[in-house]
C-alpha cells in the first residue's frame, strides 16, 4: 500500500485506488515545495498503521470478525451511502459539484455486464466494454492525463518551470500535526479492512473527511490550496491499516476480500493448508511466523524508504513540460499494456479531456473514481438487501445498524450547513 503514495504525491498519479485520496493533498504539498515531508509522513504513517494493524491481527482479529459477520447487505449499502455523502460534502467547492462528479463515477461503474441479469449495460455494442471500465485506467485518465492537459493549457503555455523540492524530512511541527492523524487513520482503517466488503477506499475517504473537520483552524486553509499534511498522514495510515485488516477474514474465515488476500489464500491451499477458525490452533507456527514477518516488513519499509525520499523528490527537478510529456507517454504505454486494447486508449484520453474541463470549472475529480469503485458494490448490496426483505425499502431504517449509519450520513450532509447558519446567526 505504501508504494502507491510516491506517484500520488509527486506526480498526482495514483497507482491504485487506495492512494487516490493521498493525491488530493500530497500533490499540492509537492507543488509547494513540501514533497519531502509528504513522502516522510506517508512512510512513517504506513509504519505506524501497519504495526497497529498487525497488533490487531494478533489480539483482536477473531473478535472483530464476529462483529463484522453481524453486518448484512443493508448495513453495507448504508456504509457506502455514508462514504458518498462525506465525499460529496468535503471535496469540491460545493456539495452540488461533488455530487455531480460522484454521479458521473456511478454512471461509469454501471458499464459492463449486469451481475444479476447477465445483460450488457451502456456498452454501445463495443465488446471491450463488456467487462466494464478498468478503475486504474480511469484514475490515470482523471489524475495524470487530465492534470497534464490542464497544466499545458492553463499554466505552462510556452513557459519552462522547475519545481522547488524544499525540505526533505519532517519538522517538529509536521511531526506534531501528523501524530494524531496517524492514530485516527489506523483506528479507522483496521476495522474496515476486516469487513468482508470494506477494502481500502472507504476508510481513506472517511479519514480525509475526519481530518478536515478536526484540523486546527489555523491550518484549515491549507486543505485544497497549498496541501495539508494531515490530509496525507490520515489516509495513508488508514489504507495501510486496512491492508493489514484484510488478512483477518482470510486467516480466520478463509474469505479473501482483496486480490492480494486471494493470492495468499491460493498459496496456502497449494500447501494443503485451509485457513479457517481452526488455523490458529492447528497451524499456530505458520500463523505467528506470518505475523512476525509483517512486523519485520513494517520496520524495513521505514529503513528503506526514508533514506530514499531525497531520491524520489528529484523527479520534481525535471522541467514541467518534459515531466508532463513523460507522464502522458507512460500513461499511454501502461494503459495499452493492461489489455492491449485501442478502446482503452480512446477512453483514457476522452476521460482526460473531461478531467481537464472539470478542473477548469472547479469540479472535483476524486468523487468520480470513488463512485466508480463503490457504485457496483452499493448496487449489489442494495439488491441483496431488497431481495432478503422481499422488496421492503423500510429495511434500511428498521435495522438498527443501517438506521444509525443513515443518521450519520444525514448529519454529514446537512450538519455543516446548519452549524454554519447557526454560527452566522449568533455572530
Amino acid at each position: 500500500m505504501y508504494g502507491g503514495s510516491t506517484t500520488s504525491i509527486l506526480l498526482n498519479t495514483p497507482g491504485e485506488s487506495g492512494s487516490i485520496i493521498t493525491a488530493l493533498e500530497g500533490a499540492k504539498m509537492a507543488r509547494n515545495g513540501r514533497a519531502g515531508p509528504a513522502l516522510a509522513t506517508s512512510a512513517i504513517g504506513s509504519f505506524v498503521a501497519g504495526t497497529v494493524g498487525t497488533l490487531g491481527i494478533a489480539f483482536l482479529g477473531p473478535v472483530i470478525v464476529e462483529w463484522a459477520l453481524v453486518l448484512g447487505p443493508a448495513e453495507y449499502f448504508t456504509l457506502m451511502v455514508l462514504c458518498f455523502v462525506t465525499v460529496s460534502a468535503v471535496l469540491g467547492s460545493s456539495a452540488l459539484r461533488g455530487l455531480t462528479s460522484l454521479f458521473f463515477g456511478l454512471l461509469l461503474g454501471l458499464v459492463g455486464i449486469d451481475l444479476q441479469t447477465g445483460q450488457p449495460r451502456l456498452t454501445f455494442g463495443v465488446p471491450e466494454l463488456l467487462d466494464g471500465v478498468n478503475v486504474v485506467l480511469v484514475a490515470v485518465a482523471l489524475f495524470a492525463v487530465g492534470e497534464a492537459l490542464y497544466m499545458a493549457w492553463h499554466h505552462h503555455a510556452g513557459k519552462q518551470e522547475v519545481l522547488e523540492v524544499g525540505r526533505l524530512m519532517l519538522s517538529k511541527e509536521d511531526l506534531k500535526r501528523s501524530f494524531w492523524p496517524w492514530i485516527r487513520g489506523a483506528g479507522l482503517g483496521f476495522p474496515f479492512g476486516v469487513l468482508p466488503a470494506g477494502g481500502t477506499e472507504m476508510p481513506t475517504m472517511l479519514s480525509y473527511y475526519a481530518e478536515r473537520k478536526l484540523v486546527d483552524p489555523k491550518y484549515a486553509p491549507e486543505f485544497g490550496t497549498t496541501g495539508a499534511i494531515e490530509g496525507v498522514a490520515g489516509p495513508e495510515a488508514a489504507n495501510n491499516a486496512a491492508a493489514a485488516g484484510i488478512l483477518v477474514p482470510m486467516l480466520t474465515l478463509g474469505i479473501p476480500t482483496s486480490a492480494t488476500a486471494a493470492i495468499m489464500l491460493s498459496a496456502f491451499q497449494s500447501y494443503g493448508i485451509n485457513p479457517g477458525p481452526l488455523l490458529f490452533t492447528q497451524q499456530a507456527e505458520l500463523v505467528w511466523t506470518l505475523i512476525a514477518s509483517l512486523f519485520i516488513a513494517n520496520v524495513m519499509l521505514v529503513v528503506l524508504n526514508l533514506p530514499l525520499v531525497g531520491l524520489w523528490v528529484r523527479i520534481l527537478k525535471i522541467p514541467v513540460p518534459q515531466l508532463y510529456a513523460g507522464i502522458l507517454v507512460f500513461a499511454t504505454i501502461g494503459t495499452y499494456g493492461i489489455s492491449n486494447s485501442v478502446i482503452d486508449l480512446v477512453i483514457l484520453y476522452a476521460l482526460g479531456v473531461v478531467a481537464m474541463f472539470m478542473r477548469r470549472f472547479d469540479f472535483p475529480v476524486a468523487p468520480v473514481v470513488i463512485g466508480m469503485i463503490l457504485g457496483p458494490m452499493a448496487e449489489q448490496a442494495l439488491r441483496q438487501a431488497l431481495t432478503i426483505s422481499q422488496g421492503d425499502w423500510t429495511v434500511f431504517v428498521t435495522r438498527p445498524g443501517s438506521a444509525l449509519i443513515l443518521g450519520l450520513a444525514l448529519v454529514a450532509l446537512v450538519g455543516p450547513k446548519l452549524y454554519g447558519a447557526w454560527t452566522a446567526r449568533r455572530a
